[in-house]
């Protein structure tokens, strides 16, 4: 008896041994933090003590305190965003949860107390899965594989939840220049319409001109309440995703204009460098192919037969006079019989999963650079269009304006032509604006992609600029 339960304790050490590694989410938040610093700063934490929480409310009101930027908002949003704690909790469970995929399933030990007449019986047996044991070192290797994958994925969702913040943070502040615009064209046509009703009045303008001016300031008036939608809309999105209370969104700044463009736009050689292997996308479809891969190989095993492993031992105890007892001890082997499940089916959906998974690799690798080039192309794009506005459009329409008050001092021109023209460089900055809005989304989408998560732009279409100017008219 002693020497079975030797065996079958040393067994047990050493499974318990094996499969006792454990997830250190906190190495897998600094790796993150490393891997993506442009998107992190290296702020980002999993906030488990009141300590740190306290020290998470502190940053938030500094950065509250004052005029929010862009970076500002990814800290914000870091220190501060309840959803982004959550999906960073969920990560650690994911890890631990394939972590655990790794381990053997805890033996079984069963007693039995039996009485036949005066006959007592005891059997003891401590049984495990054969199969577990063989199979052990499969199953870490998928399990350590599945742990890397929930890395990469804990990296590719704060990539992206950083981006979403970005660019709310440019929407919001760019509908927030447009409103200010949009009142001034509003302001502009309300003067515009009275002058010409009461120069209706004293015979000066006719009822088709009046009604032209009269037009134009209800098509102000549907526009400004327009924007002024549009400026609440893009606050309260990035005070969502700022995790912002009730409080502190009545705090929050923003600035009243969106940067300067910078002065030199990303040179395509640096986008095209990027290193393939290390993008987000890539090191997810390599894991999930690796996954699949030793999945396959260990539920095919599995699908065919489960073997269990029984140590037993028994006494009986003899009603007599003398007291007699006697043990029994031996092995216990349980196999399930393939009689009704084959697992063809199983090893069908195994062999569709990893075809699946070495295709989806595949897809992404072809992808990575057409990817780029599209994402590249929309940033360059942005960053061309915002510049001819910045250096071309808007200087022109101020030269103009500047020109066409002289016109009016020297009374060459009346107050609804010089009205007409202020309307129009408005709405030429108001295009601008929607350039600059362009291309600061483009910028943030590009950077995403880069890393390997590719991100739509959210941003109108080039034409959108072009067709604001217009209404101007």
């Amino acid at each position: 008896m002693k020497r079975i339960f030797r065996l079958g304790a040393l067994a047990t050490a050493t499974l318990v041994l094996a499969g006792c590694a454990s997830v250190n989410f906190d190495q897998a938040v600094g790796d993150t933090n490393t891997s993506a610093g442009d998107f992190t700063q290296g702020k980002l934490e999993l906030s488990r003590t009141t300590e740190q929480r306290q020290a998470r409310g502190k940053l938030s009101s500094e950065l509250l305190a004052k005029t929010l930027s862009q970076d500002d908002a990814v800290q914000l949003a870091l220190a501060n965003s309840p959803a982004l704690q959550a999906l960073l909790a969920q990560s650690w469970a994911d890890m631990a949860a394939a972590n655990q995929s790794g381990r053997i399933t805890n033996p079984l030990f069963s007693f039995e107390r039996i009485r036949a007449g005066r006959e007592l019986e005891l059997e003891r047996v401590l049984s495990f899965g054969l199969l577990d044991l063989l199979t052990l070192p499969y199953r870490q290797t998928i399990a350590r594989n599945q742990v890397a994958q929930a890395k990469v994925q804990l990296g590719a969702t704060v990539v992206e939840q950083v981006t979403q913040v970005r660019q709310t943070w440019v929407r919001a502040v760019a509908a927030q220049q447009t409103l200010q615009y949009a009142e001034q064209i509003n302001r502009t046509a309300q003067a515009s319409a009275e002058l010409a009703k009461r120069m209706q009045q004293v015979g000066n303008f006719t009822k088709l001109q009046r009604a032209r001016q009269q037009s134009f300031y209800a098509d102000s008036a549907a526009r400004l309440a327009s924007s002024q939608h549009a400026a609440t809309a893009a606050r309260e999105e990035l005070i969502r995703l700022l995790g912002l209370t009730d409080e502190q969104s009545s705090q929050l700044k923003l600035p009243e204009r969106l940067p300067d463009l910078p002065k030199e736009a990303r040179p395509a050689g640096v986008v095209n460098a990027t290193a393939t292997q290390q993008r987000l996308d890539v090191q997810m479809a390599r894991h999930q192919l690796d996954v699949a891969g030793k999945s396959q190989g260990l539920n095919l095993l599995n699908s065919l037969v489960d073997v269990e492993l029984g140590l037993r031992y028994d006494t009986v105890f003899e009603n007599n006079a003398a007291g007699d007892r006697s043990n029994r001890r031996g092995v216990e082997l349980a196999f399930r019989l393939p009689i009704f499940d084959w697992g063809g089916a199983q090893r069908a959906a195994m062999n569709a999963q990893s075809l699946a998974a070495a295709n989806r690799y595949d897809g992404v690798m072809r992808s990575v650079s057409s990817q780029l080039r599209e994402s590249y192309s929309a940033y360059r794009t942005a960053y061309d269009v915002a510049r001819h506005y910045r250096d071309e459009i808007v200087p022109l329409r101020k030269t103009m304006a500047e020109e066409n008050v002289l016109r009016y001092n020297g009374m060459l021109i009346g107050v609804f032509e010089l009205l007409a023209d202020t309307r129009d460089q408005i709405s030429s900055v108001q295009a601008a604006i929607n350039a600059y809005q362009q291309f600061w989304l483009a910028d943030a989408a590009l950077a995403a992609s880069m890393i390997g998560k590719p991100t739509a732009t959210g941003a109108m279409s080039m034409g959108g600029g072009v067709a604001a100017s217009e209404a101007g008219h």
